[in-house]
């Protein structure tokens, strides 16, 4: 028979129940594995797996009881890590979801708008459209793989148990945020211009014509030329994803890096 004691128990425990909370956190923050479509379940199964195949390769784990006030600090701190790096990929996929808003919104398709069950809230067409293509894309790339990897990187990076975790690092993925509305606009840009001068040719036209029904053929003319505009747009939107995927890992290994420095 199998004799072990309790101390051997609680360690076979404490060696889980860590990387899971962590990895458990990231799953449901994250923006591919985290989709409302993925039941809760396999969520759960997919977290269960990923720390049953690492537990084994884990630096030693810290001798602290997991029904402790220390043993839940410890899992908050886990939960956050999670968080942190799924939020990270989430404000990846909304600059491309900012962009199809400012392209909905210029194209005259600020009223076709449909529930997003990912982030909560009504968005236009153009925007799930957009988000839909960076999901495959991201796929492509293997982004995921990548990812998964960054996520089994942090137990070197950030021990369990190391260090605290630096509040400065959260002041920097606050700022990195601001790449939504910046990297949104840049890549919207070129279709606002164009849709803008088009408008600005039809106010003119309006005035020195008003015979012309401007109003009439206003909106079908700026939905077909926006139409056009996003069909040239695709052919290089993929190196644009690429790019911005790639911006992505970068930020998340400098977040990781400053949530281990030490506070002086």
């Amino acid at each position: 028979m199998f004799d072990f004691t309790s101390v051997q128990m609680q360690a076979w425990v404490a060696s889980f129940i860590w990387p899971f909370f962590r990895i458990t956190a990231f799953l449901v923050a994250s923006p591919l594995l985290g989709h409302t479509a993925i039941p809760h379940k396999v969520k759960l199964a997919l977290g269960v797996f990923l720390t049953v195949l690492i537990a084994p390769l884990l630096p030693p784990i810290p001798s602290i009881p997991v029904f402790s006030m220390a043993g839940l600090g410890l899992i908050i701190e886990q939960m956050l890590i999670g968080i942190a790096i799924g939020l990270c990929m989430r404000m990846v996929f909304s600059v491309v979801q900012a962009a199809g808003e400012f392209i909905g919104m210029q194209m005259g398709l600020g009223f076709a708008t449909s529930y997003s069950p990912d982030i909560g809230s009504s968005s236009v067409i153009i925007s799930k459209f957009l988000y839909q293509i960076t999901l495959l894309m991201f796929l492509a790339f293997s982004g995921h793989l990548v990812v998964m990897e960054l996520l089994l990187d942090t137990f070197r990076i950030l021990p369990i148990g190391g260090v605290p975790l630096n509040p400065g690092a959260w002041k920097l993925m606050a700022l990195y945020a601001g790449t939504i509305f910046s990297t949104g606009l840049l890549l919207a840009l070129p279709l606002i211009a164009a849709l803008l001068l088009m408008n600005l040719a039809m106010g003119i036209l309006n005035r020195s014509a008003p015979q012309l029904t401007v109003f009439a053929i206003g909106f079908p003319l700026t939905l077909t030329v926006g139409l056009v505009l996003m069909m040239v747009m695709m052919t290089s939107f993929g190196p644009f994803l690429e790019r911005l995927f790639f911006s992505g890992f970068e930020f998340i290994k400098v977040m990781l890096a400053a949530l281990g420095e030490k506070r002086v």
